[in-house]
């Protein structure tokens, strides 16, 4: 592949602004970033003319189902290829395949399916069009709270184990990287400690917990909180449950489903100005549903019927959603965060909660070539995935 240089309006790093920029790329890696002046492009390189436009890095999206009318936890690489596809369009250069709550067998099954794909050729290899690159896996159940499940299937869901969780872990084949857990069950210490010492990066979500029970948790290695405000216990002056927790230890992300869905603005709000922008992650909570019309999917082992957007069980309670994170990012604009704060939620910040952002979610030498170019209005002009893209 030929050298390029991309010429842009301004280059968010994201946690710098360059006006009048230039990234130049080579084999898929970024190799120099600076004001355009300042860059000299290879010879031969191939030009990329985005005068018009803002670069970014390609969006990481740790908390995802599916897209494209297919769930993640098919686990065929067609599926997943698919999922991979869809949210590439919309700016999602990386993702963490997102399993909800089943029997253990299928989540095994599930398990198996996809990390053969994070590990082949098709997952790790250049590709030859846009595509999102899986980088690990998500449980998201089935260690969550009966009381707090959303959508998850109550018979499926189980009490923590060690053993259950070395299932799941030998399944994953070294590719699990979050794990979802509600800290007050019984037994949820025990596993905090086992998956901390795999490597494995501990979430509480779906959680009824006390302010105590949270902060024992914290204590032992969670670090994450999944989609927070929802399937959580509310909070009270008196008694500020898990989300007291989360608001006040600075050891802790914090997720959010900017949609104007699932959380209402003052929330969001309550939620920046409680932890910063540094610490606050934008997910997509996608299901088979993203980008695609109104209709009946599955997420998982149940089925989901979209109205308008949004994603609903039969219960009527909202199941994951259809947002992508460039409409997240916009959105967190539309409430008065500068863009540069915005699109780091959506970039470095979960790169960094995942450890890999010297070669996602930044605009740096030695990255990978995954970038955004956004319109004046935040849409999208054109996608790049190490390197393949803006054509």
């Amino acid at each position: 592949m030929p050298s390029q240089i991309i010429r842009a309006a301004r280059a968010l790093t994201p946690t710098e602004e360059i006006v009048d920029a230039a990234v130049v790329i080579e084999d898929g890696i970024i190799v120099a970033v600076g004001r355009r002046e300042e860059i000299v492009a290879p010879k031969g390189a191939k030009d990329h003319d985005a005068r018009i436009h803002i670069l970014v890095p390609g969006f990481v999206d740790v908390h995802i189902h599916g897209a494209g009318a297919r769930d993640v936890m098919e686990a065929t690489p067609e599926a997943l290829q698919i999922v991979a596809a869809t949210v590439a369009r919309h700016g999602t250069t990386s993702l963490v395949a997102t399993t909800v709550t089943a029997p253990t067998d299928e989540i095994c099954h599930s398990l198996e399916g996809i990390a053969r794909y994070i590990q082949s050729p098709a997952n790790q290899a250049r590709p030859e069009a846009p595509l999102a690159q899986m980088t690990g896996i998500h449980l998201e159940g089935p260690f969550l709270s009966p009381q707090r499940r959303g959508v998850h299937p109550p018979e499926s869901l189980a009490l923590p184990t060690v053993a259950t969780l070395g299932r799941f872990l030998q399944a994953a084949n070294g590719c699990a990287r979050i794990l979802t857990i509600a800290p007050e069950l019984r037994g949820a210490v025990e596993v905090i400690d086992s998956a901390r010492t795999a490597g494995v990066i501990v979430a509480m979500g779906h959680t009824d917990a006390t302010y105590e029970q949270a902060h024992v948790g914290v204590e032992h290695g969670v670090r994450h909180a999944v989609h927070v405000f929802n399937a959580m216990r509310p909070f009270s002056h008196r008694e500020t449950g898990v989300l007291g927790a989360v608001l006040t230890d600075p050891q802790v992300t914090a997720e959010i489903i900017a949609d104007g869905i699932h959380v209402d603005d003052p929330a969001i709000r309550l939620l920046l100005a409680a932890k910063g922008s540094q610490r606050v992650i934008l997910v997509s909570d996608g299901t088979a549903a993203t980008g695609m019309p109104d209709g009946v999917y599955r997420l998982g082992p149940f089925e989901f019927t979209v109205s308008g957007g949004v994603c609903r069980n039969a219960e009527g309670r909202l199941a994951g959603s259809t947002l992508t994170l460039e409409r997240a990012v916009k959105h967190m604009v539309s409430l008065g965060l500068p863009l540069r704060e915005a699109v780091q939620m959506a970039t470095l910040n979960p790169a960094n909660r995942l450890g890999i952002a010297g070669k996602k979610g930044v605009i740096a030498p030695g990255a990978d070539a995954d970038l955004v170019l956004l319109t004046d209005k935040l849409g999208i002009a054109g996608v790049m995935t190490r390197g393949v893209g803006f054509s």
